[in-house]
């Protein structure tokens, strides 16, 4: 993968690292690419049990597209009579978010500076956000004429609502990590100095933890905000006896019982 974005494995976790701190992580075609990929290889492989989304530098988690390479990319359309730039939303941005949103292992989002556009999308596409108390978001998409992608249509208003969804949308503007916090937008801020220690800590634990529960519980949350009430008992039940046929059961029980800290493998 190109060195726009890190990946490495290591003990279940696999951290995603935006790699262009110099552009404030914003996402020229290569790192589209490579996050894409990043984010498909980590769903797909079985060794990774857990995800660290996360950004180089101290300014930016990832300011969105990259508008200088934008700008070329609009003018050569022009003057071709095509319209291939527009479809980075379709070829990238969708399968990044399907990606993250949708892989049967939780995620979790380090957020180190400024999260803006789909870099804002990415982030809210994480199961968890934790942001430096430095952090800050914006939609920014009214902002260069452009309507919301990278998921954010969805995930946004399920988080904070659609009435200040749609505030934040049309008015774009930068919220601090404490606002982000107190709209629901971030679970957790921390002081910026300790960001990358208490994601690590957070995103191995997670690594360590009960796989196939966390996977049904990625999937009943998403399940339940769209359907009713009677429907979301339903799959509750499909799942808790998917989730109690694993072996990772098995074992937290056995180690309840013999008063042990259970030690699970991911199945």
């Amino acid at each position: 993968m190109a060195d726009t974005v890190l990946y490495e494995v290591s003990d279940g976790l696999a951290t995603i690292t935006l790699n262009r701190p110099e552009a404030m992580n914003a996402l020229n075609v290569a790192a589209k690419v490579a996050l894409r990929d990043a984010a498909e290889a980590a769903a797909a492989d079985p060794a990774v049990r857990a995800v660290l989304l996360t950004a180089a530098g101290d300014r930016a988690f990832c300011v969105g597209q990259d508008l200088k390479e934008h700008v070329g990319l609009l003018l050569q359309d022009q003057e071709e009579g095509t319209s291939a730039t527009m479809n980075t939303v379709r070829d990238h941005y969708n399968p990044i978010v399907r990606a993250l949103a949708g892989m049967r292992k939780p995620v979790i989002a380090a957020v180190n500076g400024v999260a803006a556009g789909a870099g804002f999308g990415f982030a809210l596409a994480a199961d968890y956000r934790i942001a430096a108390d430095t952090a800050t978001f914006n939609t920014s998409f009214a902002g260069v004429a452009l309507t919301a992608d990278s998921g954010v249509s969805w995930t946004l208003p399920r988080l904070i609502g659609p009435s200040r969804a749609s505030d934040l949308l049309l008015f774009p503007r930068s919220i601090g990590a404490q606002e982000a916090y107190e709209l629901g937008v971030v679970n957790r801020v921390v002081p910026a100095a300790e960001l990358a220690g208490e994601a690590g800590r957070l995103a191995r634990k997670l690594a360590e933890g009960p796989t196939v529960a966390y996977a049904a519980l990625k999937a009943s949350v998403a399940y339940g905000a769209d359907h009713s009430l009677d429907e979301a008992l339903d799959k509750e039940d499909e799942l808790q006896t998917l989730a109690g046929a694993s072996e990772d059961h098995g074992i937290a029980v056995r180690a309840f019982l013999a008063k042990e800290k259970p030690k699970y493998l991911g199945r």
